[in-house]
């Protein structure tokens, strides 16, 4: 049973469909991807990249197995429904194994708060001795993140509290190769992550505004191609309950 879901607003849609639609591109033919627990947008991308231009990439799934046949878009991304039709199922021991083999290509994982260095934290905000928020950890992070081949963060919000100077404590670090939110796309080079492309209905000095770290915006920042109307119709196909919507917070 597909999930039914109420009309987004319409900046969490067009946000949504960028942010999809970007971490899809990320994805190339023959690729084994892989991601984490609570990601809604990667699940959804990675079905789409299936759908349009990478049918052969391997998706390995943290509900336990290789390219899934789900007869609908679950909202979690434990649910049993992403194993139904499944190439072959495995143990959690052997998703870390093959991260240590170099046997996937491209994860795609998540961060409360992320630094100019690439590092990411998971762990806590705030002294570590009476910390002000205690987050869930990085459910294997540290040892994914250094141990892909490269690593996709995505965020549903982008502002001063998650893009700090230093994180609070290093959760994970390693293969950082691009951060995707609802404004830009962040891209690690010399010296750090540094704005790549603004989405459309945005600018590189509001992105710049809302980053608590400098970005050099000393040339042109090329724009980010919207969603084609391909990948808008395929989308649509993949998730009509919306599940890519799930992130966002109720306005």
């Amino acid at each position: 049973m597909v999930p039914t879901r109420d009309a987004p607003p319409q900046a969490v849609r067009r946000a949504g469909d960028q942010i999809t639609v970007c971490l899809a591109r990320e994805i190339r033919e023959g690729e084994r991807v892989f991601h984490g627990v609570n990601s809604p947008l990667p699940m959804v991308a990675i079905f789409l990249a299936r759908r349009l231009h990478a049918p052969g990439c391997v998706l390995i799934e943290i509900a336990g197995s290789v390219n899934p046949r789900p007869r609908f878009m679950p909202r979690s991304t434990n649910d049993p429904e992403l194993c139904h039709g499944a190439a072959s199922l495995f143990s959690n021991a052997d998703i870390y194994d093959l991260f240590a083999r170099g046997g996937v290509d491209l994860a795609f994982l998540g961060g409360a708060q992320i630094d100019k260095r690439g590092r990411v934290n998971m762990s806590y905000i705030g002294d570590p001795a009476s910390p002000k928020v205690r987050l869930p950890g990085g459910g294997g992070g540290a040892v994914i993140m250094p141990q892909a081949g490269r690593t996709v963060v995505w965020r549903t919000a982008h502002d001063r509290r998650i893009f700090v100077q230093e994180v609070d404590f290093a959760t994970q670090a390693g293969s950082l190769c691009r951060v995707v939110t609802p404004l830009a796309i962040l891209a690690t080079r010399g010296g750090g992550l540094e704005l790549e492309s603004v989405h459309p209905g945005h600018t590189p000095e509001e992105v710049a505004g809302r980053t608590g770290f400098p970005l050099d915006l000393s040339g042109p920042v090329p724009r980010t191609p919207p969603p084609t109307r391909e990948e808008l119709a395929a989308l649509e196909e993949i998730d009509p309950g919306g599940v890519r919507f799930s992130e966002f917070k109720a306005p």
